[in-house]
C-alpha cells in the first residue's frame, strides 16, 4: 500500500522558515492530489495547501503569500516552503494525498510532523 513519510518539521523562531517535505512510496499507483494540512491543539484540521498533478495549487487564506507548495511527480513528492513563519503556525503538519492504486481512489495520510514557532 502507498504510504506518505513527511519530514522537516521543527522548532523555528517567528519570522523564520521552515521547508516540509512528504514522499509517496509503494508500487503501481498514481497520485491525483496532494495536500498539507495542520491542526493545533483545541483547533480543528484546516487546509494548508493543495497541488494537483497538473500542477495546479490552492491555499489557505492565513497562508497565502508565506507559503508556497511545489511538487515533484517524478519522485511523488511534495514540498511546502513556508516564510515569514508567526507563533499561530504551530501546528502538526500532516500530508495527504489521494490515490489511485489498484484501480480504487482513496485518500492517505502522514504520520505528521511538529512545527512550532516561538515568538
Amino acid at each position: 500500500q502507498v504510504q506518505l513519510v513527511e519530514s522537516g518539521g521543527g522548532l523555528v523562531q517567528a519570522g523564520g522558515s521552515l521547508r516540509l517535505s512528504c514522499a509517496a512510496s509503494g508500487s503501481d499507483f498514481s497520485i491525483n492530489v496532494m495536500d498539507w494540512y495542520r491542526q493545533a491543539p483545541g483547533k480543528q484540521r484546516e487546509l494548508v495547501a493543495f497541488i494537483t498533478s497538473d500542477g495546479s495549487t490552492n491555499y489557505g487564506e492565513a497562508m497565502k503569500g508565506r507559503f508556497t507548495i511545489s511538487g515533484d511527480n517524478a519522485k511523488n513528492t511534495v514540498y511546502l516552503q513556508m516564510n515569514s513563519l508567526k507563533p499561530e503556525d504551530t501546528a502538526v503538519y500532516y500530508c495527504a494525498a489521494e490515490v489511485l492504486e489498484s484501480g480504487s481512489v482513496r485518500s492517505i495520510f502522514g504520520q505528521g510532523t511538529q512545527v512550532t514557532v516561538s515568538s
